[in-house]
């Protein structure tokens, strides 16, 4: 097929309750992204697609086991140190960090919170693609409605936006996806994958376990655990049917 699909999961501590006032214990937090992702890595498996996660370097560094695992069959990418705090040393330093673990090359980049980002930083770091970006508005977090919404390039860094539908912008992801009746999604899917050629979507591993206890708005924790995972791979399933999974990596290879 021409039409490629860019699935990728933010492989991160499980902190979003904090942004609510819940404190969590790091352990905590480990322990409900390890499970989603257990659960996410076994759909992967049994529908035989392969995805791109983007991982802390902290949750890596907790997790190595199950990493190093994951980074046989699928790309591990960079979603800096930490999930709740930057600083420029981390850009470098967790790639370094997930190559040691890994034994691979780490090429891409993933802000938190797809927050803004220096590509010369980016860069100068030694990642080769960029996806930190979504071109759409985002009450508190971004406005990007007049940025490009489509993958580009900025001198030898390859952008990659998560994916928006064309005219109207609204963010194909994993917060539409809980909250738009699923038909609806898939047809705002269709929609982006013929006119852009290819799809760029994320998700969480701690949407994939249940989080009733805390305390997040309902369009967050709407469809978590195992309403979720069905839910999932009924997309995921309709999806093999529209376009290739491929790596960002190889994406990025291929636009180069």
């Amino acid at each position: 097929m021409d039409k490629k699909i860019l699935l990728s999961f933010d492989v991160e501590e499980f902190d979003i309750p904090e942004e609510y006032g819940q404190r969590l214990s790091d352990e905590e937090k480990f322990s409900v992204s390890l499970n989603g992702l257990k659960n996410i890595l076994n759909l992967l498996e049994k529908l035989k697609i392969k995805a791109t996660l983007f991982t802390t370097a902290n949750f890596a560094l907790n997790n190595i086991e199950i990493i190093k695992k994951a980074a046989k069959v699928h790309e591990i990418s960079s979603h800096n140190f930490f999930h709740s705090s930057f600083r420029e040393e981390d850009l470098k330093n967790s790639r370094k960090t997930l190559e040691r673990i890994t034994g691979n090359k780490i090429r891409g980049f993933r802000m938190p919170r797809l927050l803004n980002i220096d590509e010369k930083k980016v860069i100068d770091a030694g990642y080769s693609y960029n996806s930190s970006m979504c071109a759409s508005y985002m009450p508190g977090r971004y406005n990007n409605l007049s940025k490009k919404r489509t993958f580009h390039f900025s001198g030898n860094l390859l952008n990659i936006p998560t994916s928006v539908v064309p005219l109207i912008r609204l963010p194909i992801s994993w917060l539409t996806f809980k909250n738009l009746p699923l038909p609806i999604f898939k047809m705002v899917t269709k929609i982006t994958l013929i006119r852009d050629k290819y799809l760029n979507i994320y998700f969480h591993p701690w949407e994939f376990t249940d989080l009733g206890k805390y305390n997040l708005p309902f369009y967050v924790k709407k469809y978590s655990g195992s309403k979720i995972i069905p839910r999932l791979e009924n997309y995921l399933s309709w999806l093999k049917n529209q376009g290739d999974f491929i790596k960002f990596s190889d994406f990025e290879k291929k636009h180069r």
